[in-house]
Order: C-alpha cells, then structure tokens, then sequence
C-alpha cells in the first residue's frame, strides 16, 4: 500500500518530466515507461479506498504539513475493516519518532562542551573559566597469565625492567596527552603518580596514575592517558612471552577541583 501511495505521488509528476524529454529527445524514452505505472485512475481508486478522498492535483492529500496524530486516528479507525491499514499504522508512528527525534538530539548535544551548535567538534573556550588546583586519579589492570608473572617478579623478562620502564612511560604519557587526544587542552601539569604493582591473586599488574595542575580545565584524560600508556608499555615488554596480555578497566576514580568540585566512582 505504501508503494502505492508513493506510486501515485510520482505519477502525478510524471507529464511535467517526461513530456519535455519525449519532445526534446524521441518517443523511445515514454514509450519504455511501464505501461502499469501510467495507471493513474486505478491507483487514485486505491488511494480513495484507503482514505476515503479524492488526491489532489498535485498528488497528495490533504495539508503541506503532516498532521500525524489525524492521519494516525484515520488509521485507527480503518485497522478493523482495511487489514493494509495495520502496515500504514506502524509506518505513522515511525514517521512520527523520526520527526521528533531531531529535536531530542538537539536537546542532547546542548550538554557536550565539545559539540558545536551545528552538531561538529570544537576545543572548548576556557578561558572564561577560574584557576583553580586540580587533581585526577585514575587506574586500570594488565593480566598476564601466571608464566609471564612469574617472569616479571623475578625480572627475568627480555627486554629488562618491566615494571620501571612503564613507569616511566605512563609520566611521559600523561604530558603528551594533549598531542594525542585532538580536543584535550595543553595543560601545564605540577604532578604526575605513576605506580604498577604486581597482583599474585589474578596474575596481573594494577596501575594507578595521578594528574595535578592548577588551570582552568580538569586533568581527568592526563591521568587515564598516564594509565593507559603505562599497561601498553607492560604489553609491549612482555609480549614475546605472550600475545594473550590483556588490559582492562581504564577508568577515572577520582576527581577534585573546577566548577563541577569533587568527584569519586562509588560515591
């Protein structure tokens, strides 16, 4: 039935193109168009049928604008006796929630600081904002697997120093936060905490990094970055013992300082 309406619409279009090209070029071209679709009075037949009307010239009936709650109570009213009338009900309402969504979305992005008017990225405009101390803790955890744990704890592990050299790598880490997230402010950081320790419980590494600056923005991605620099680097000085090195859980625990104040996961 939906076809069929679109059918009409187009119909109704058709003298107003294909004349001119038919004049314009040769017959060939009018005479290929499926003789079916030409079929104007029997699709308005089956358009009154469904609706009760006459279309109008133009093709369609009714306003400019869809009023969908009208079209849907017309629908309704046709599901008992038009069994086509229950496809054309449940295309109403997902018209209906593609109309409104946009709006939603709307409201939605209004929230993200990194989202334009128009809905493209953009670097936030701090400078509005107040100075103030800033501190960020975050963690995450790289699972060996008992032989490549072994091998660290008894730092017999190829390429040296597991855990030093991460450690090192998370703080390096954390000051190119910047030149690796594209929207991420330069920040000039005061303090970076990088510290790994060895779990025997499930065989892994728990990292834990910490961020402080005193600026107009927070330190949450140094911190995470800080972390997640730390457990590729423990990936890369084990993976010749094992490619089945896991990391998990990078994630911000805590947060202080800025307009939003204090922050803490489970709190």
């Amino acid at each position: 039935m939906f076809s069929t309406l679109r059918r009409a619409v187009l119909l109704r279009r058709y003298p107003a193109v294909i004349s001119p090209v038919k004049k314009a070029f040769s017959s060939k071209i009018y005479d290929e168009i499926d003789p079916q679709i030409m079929n104007i009075d029997e699709l308005n037949q089956e358009m009154k049928s469904i609706f009760g009307e006459e279309p109008s010239p133009d093709g369609f009936s009714g306003p400019a604008t869809m009023d969908f709650s009208e079209l849907k109570s017309k629908a309704e009213s046709l599901k008992s006796t038009n069994p086509e009338s229950s496809d054309l009900l449940s295309r109403i309402e997902y018209q209906k929630s593609s109309k409104e969504q946009p709006a939603l979305v709307a409201g939605d992005m209004s929230k993200l600081t990194h989202v334009g008017i128009s809905g493209e990225a953009q670097m936030v405009d701090v400078s509005s904002k107040d100075n103030t101390k800033r501190t960020a803790l975050a963690s995450c955890k790289v699972f060996l697997g008992k032989g490549v744990f072994d091998l660290v704890l008894a730092n017999q592990m190829g390429k040296g120093d597991v855990l030093g050299v991460a450690k090192i790598a998370g703080i390096s880490g954390a000051k190119q936060t910047s030149s690796l997230i594209p929207l991420c402010h330069n920040i000039s950081l005061t303090h970076v905490r990088v510290d790994l320790r060895l779990n025997p419980e499930d065989f892994s590494v728990d990292i834990e990094g910490e961020a402080s600056c005193t600026g107009k923005t927070g330190v949450e991605m140094e911190a995470m970055t800080a972390v997640s620099v730390a457990g590729l680097t423990v990936y890369d000085m084990c993976k010749a013992a094992s490619k089945d090195i896991s990391i998990t859980d990078v994630r911000l625990e805590r947060k202080t300082g800025g307009k939003s104040g204090y922050w803490s996961r489970g709190e």
